[in-house]
Parts: C-alpha cells; structure tokens; sequence
C-alpha cells in the first residue's frame, strides 16, 4: 500500500501519484474513448472506483465527491465515484448540503454510511480524508491521504478550499495522464 501525504512537497507527490496512477487513467482513458465511440472492451466494462474517506462520512467526503463527480464529467472521465466514513453521523452536515445546493451541486449521498472492508480492499483509488484506517485492510488500489484539510467546523471556508484545490489538481492530473487521441 502506498501513503502520500499534501503539505509543501505536494507538487512532488503529485507527480508521483500520477505515476502509481498510470493504470488507473489508461482505464479511465479507454472507458472514455470507448463509450464515445460506442464500442465496448474488456478495459471499459467496469469503470475505476475513486473512494473519498471522512471520519464521519458527512462533511469532507461529501464535498470531495461532489466536487469531483462533476469535474470527472466535464473533463470526460469515466469513473464511479463513492464516499463514505469509518464511524459514520446519521445525516450529512446541514452546513454542508446548504452549500452544495447553494452552488448547483447535487447532494452526492443521502446518508453518511460507512465504509465495507470489502468496498475499501477493491477501490482503485482511495482519499482518506483524515481517516483513522487501522481497522480496514489494505487496499488494493492507491492510498492517498488529505489529512491536513481542516475541518470544516473548524473554518468551512478553508476546509470548502482545500478540498476543492485537491479535487481539481487530481482531475487535471488524471486527464492529463491519459493517452492523447487523435
């Protein structure tokens, strides 16, 4: 399993979560290309699942996944994009779902649930957003964890940035890994 961590070599560990991504963005490069030409391929049957993480599945996940549904479909990614938490809240933050739906963007879940064992082995890509992960077991995919986003309680305006930075950067990198097309 590989670990990463953002702070002021994020730049560097970008470049090298692209490269332990390669996979990852040649499936996504092929489930795109086939499903705008209509053919199918073994590669394009299932597309790559991207986990975001939170302690409480109700906050950072959310708007992780929010965020990121809706770049992956503008920038032509196809992939399946879950969220979840390791202990977690009944409902989604209110602060949260009022901000989502303030600038457009669907609630993504609509209710915290937490994260399977099996769900976490197999996702191609799993953000930990400040998860404590010890009781789930390795995944089979990529780790990487966003543990110094704030929290949003602690300040949403800065949590609701560092997370949308995160997202975007990892949208741009995976579209820019993919094979160009002529």
């Amino acid at each position: 399993m590989e670990v990463t961590k953002g702070g002021p070599h994020e730049a560097r560990l970008m470049q090298l979560f692209v490269c332990a991504v390669a996979l990852l963005a040649c499936g996504v490069a092929v489930a795109t290309a086939s499903s705008q030409t209509g053919s199918k391929s073994p590669a394009s049957s299932k597309a790559p699942t991207i986990l975001f993480m939170c302690p409480h599945g109700a906050a950072k996940s959310v708007l992780a996944s929010a965020y990121f549904q809706r770049l992956a479909k503008e920038r032509g990614l196809n992939v399946h994009v879950t969220s979840a938490g390791t202990e977690p809240d009944t409902t989604v933050s209110p602060a949260v779902a009022a901000h989502l739906q303030a600038q457009g963007y669907p609630i993504p879940v609509a209710k915290p649930r937490k994260a399977s064992p099996e769900e976490f082995a197999a996702a191609d890509l799993v953000i930990s957003i400040g998860c404590d992960l010890a009781a789930l077991p390795p995944t089979q995919g990529r780790l990487v964890r966003w543990d110094e986003v704030p929290a949003p309680s602690d300040g949403f305006t800065a949590a609701d940035e560092a997370i949308r930075k995160r997202v975007t950067d990892l949208v741009e990198e995976l579209v820019r890994s993919m094979p160009k097309t002529k």
